[in-house]
Formats: C-alpha cells, sequence, structure tokens
C-alpha cells in the first residue's frame, strides 16, 4: 500500500522526531502483524501526533490488521490523551464501515473491562486464601528401624 507523505503538525520539535513519526507510520501499515501492534503501541506514546496517525490508521482506507492495531494502540494511550482516544473509538462506533465498528466496539469492550479489573478492591487474605500450602510426602523415604546410637564409652581405643 502506497501511502501518502503526512504534512508536519507542527508539534514536532526537531527533524528526528518527523523522521521516528513517517518510520512508525509507514510501519503501521506493514504486512508482518508484530511490527504493526509494536508501532502501533509506541505511537500511543506520541500524544497528539500519535493520535492523528492512529485514527486516520482506524479511520482511513486501510486492512483489518491495521485498523486493529491503531484501536490497540488508541485502548494503550496514556496521560491527556486517553479520552481523546477514548472519544475517537466512540466515535467510530457510529463509522459506516462494519469493520471499523466492529473494531471500535471490541476495543471499547477490552478497555471497560480492563478498567475494571484494576479497580477492584483489596483482597482479604486471611478469610479465603487461593491456595492451601501442604506438606508434600517423600515417596522416596522409606521408613526404617532406629539405629541404635552409640555411646561415647564404647569407642575403640585410640592408636597411639
Amino acid at each position: 500500500m502506497r501511502l501518502e507523505r503526512r504534512k508536519p503538525s507542527g508539534r514536532e520539535k526537531d527533524e528526528e522526531a518527523v523522521k521516528l513519526l513517517a518510520k512508525l507510520r509507514e510501519q503501521l501499515y506493514s504486512a508482518n502483524i508484530s511490527i504493526v501492534r509494536q508501532s502501533a503501541f509506541r505511537l500511543s506514546w506520541m500524544q497528539e501526533d500519535g493520535l492523528d496517525i492512529l485514527t486516520e490508521a482506524l479511520f482511513g482506507n486501510s486492512p483489518r490488521r491495521t485498523k486493529g492495531a491503531a484501536a490497540y494502540g488508541l485502548r494503550k494511550m496514556r496521560g491527556r490523551m486517553r479520552k481523546c482516544a477514548e472519544e475517537t473509538l466512540i466515535e467510530g462506533l457510529k463509522h459506516p464501515d462494519a469493520k471499523t465498528a466492529e473494531i471500535c466496539g471490541n476495543a471499547l469492550i477490552v478497555l471497560k473491562r480492563g478498567k475494571q479489573a484494576g479497580k477492584g478492591g483489596p483482597r482479604s487474605k486471611g478469610k479465603n486464601p487461593k491456595f492451601q500450602i501442604r506438606e508434600i510426602p517423600n515417596k522416596m523415604r522409606r521408613k526404617r528401624a532406629p539405629v541404635e546410637a552409640k555411646k561415647p564409652n564404647d569407642r575403640a581405643p585410640r592408636r597411639r
């Protein structure tokens, strides 16, 4: 898939940031799903620029794996862009493309499940422990008759 050149947003500080964003954007459309997912995760740390690129990939005419990875990147957004990413996924539910709507719906389900699991109360360890510690008998050990201990007086005389 041939990508058009992205115009810089003006938020990039230097030429290296522009190159990195271009590289990550290109990797987002790769054939290797591992590379696609890693680039989506790295873009999730890029704040506004990452949000722009992931939104473009999610709503654009791209393969399903790219859309899924973009939704993954939006789910993994941290900091001040988290709410914007969640709003983008909600907006994606109303998208005319059924593929995009389904991917956004699944991403929101996973996002809500993660919030519920993370907000659980403290566990009580004393009442109902999850695992019980018990001794495991050694099957190799045999019961033998006790060996009579020698008395100190029964020693053999020392040689000099």
